[in-house]
């Protein structure tokens, strides 16, 4: 569409972009939901994964000191306090990290993000300057892979479960919270961009950060199959299943 389009249809634009291009549609989740990895590949996907849920309250600290909306402060800073928690040992990432130990990794080398691919990092940097750079609403709507992100957590945890002998319930407890956390703010988000996007321009910046964060999210997962999966090419430097960490 190039003229300006109804909160309704830009909704149905998102979700449209959504079902085409979320990255629940990957090879690399397939098999990880399918429960065809083994311990190394599910080691490598979540230390990893790591590098993007500790950088998630860098973003969202970025965009809370760039708006002058009180109103939308307060509502984005609930992101920071599920993700860090109120004191040491809380929150998402502090969960994420009871996850990488159940699946035996070390937590130092975890948090170093040592390991971790290039690609990854990359790809998870590039997310936190979009979110600093640029406009306010493409910043909010890059938020919108939430709208998808249930339907991927159920597949996660029941195909996991029934997959893995090596991970139970309390491994995969992160999840838990995002169930309520992510639906709760994908509705904030998806209000806030069909009441802001005002223009034809605008709307279409809204489906391009959506777009980008797709390929954000795309982008990690071709990294880790290439590396762990076909053809299995590990670069220098990067996780090696069974080898012992220095």
């Amino acid at each position: 569409m190039n003229g300006l389009m109804t909160a309704r249809e830009l909704e149905a634009a998102l979700r449209e972009l959504g079902a085409q291009r979320y990255h629940n549609l990957h090879p690399f989740h397939r098999l990880l939901h399918g429960g065809k990895l083994d311990r190394g590949q599910v080691q490598a996907w979540a230390l990893n994964r790591y590098c993007y849920q500790s950088a998630i309250p860098r973003k969202d600290a970025s965009l809370i000191a760039r708006t002058d909306d009180p109103d939308l402060r307060r509502l984005w800073r609930q992101r920071l306090i599920d993700h860090d928690g109120e004191a040491e040992g809380e929150g998402g990432i502090a969960r994420w990290l009871a996850l990488t130990n159940g699946l035996g990794l070390d937590r130092d080398y975890v948090i170093s993000k040592r390991g971790a691919l290039a690609a990854t990092r990359f790809a998870v940097e590039a997310y936190v300057h979009f979110v600093r750079e640029q406009s306010l609403l493409e910043a909010v709507a890059s938020s919108l892979t939430e709208l998808f992100s249930t339907t991927i957590i159920s597949e996660r945890v029941s195909g996991m479960l029934a997959g893995y002998s090596f991970i139970d319930r309390e491994t995969l407890a992160y999840f838990n919270a995002r169930l309520t956390q992510a639906p709760r703010d994908a509705d904030f988000a998806l209000e806030y961009v069909k009441r802001e996007a005002r223009s034809p321009e605008q709307q279409q910046a809204v489906l391009g950060a959506l777009a980008f964060k797709c390929d954000v999210l795309w982008a990690q997962l071709d990294a880790l199959y290439h590396a762990y999966v076909e053809p299995g090419h590990i670069p220098p430097g990067a996780f090696r299943p069974g080898e012992t960490v220095r």
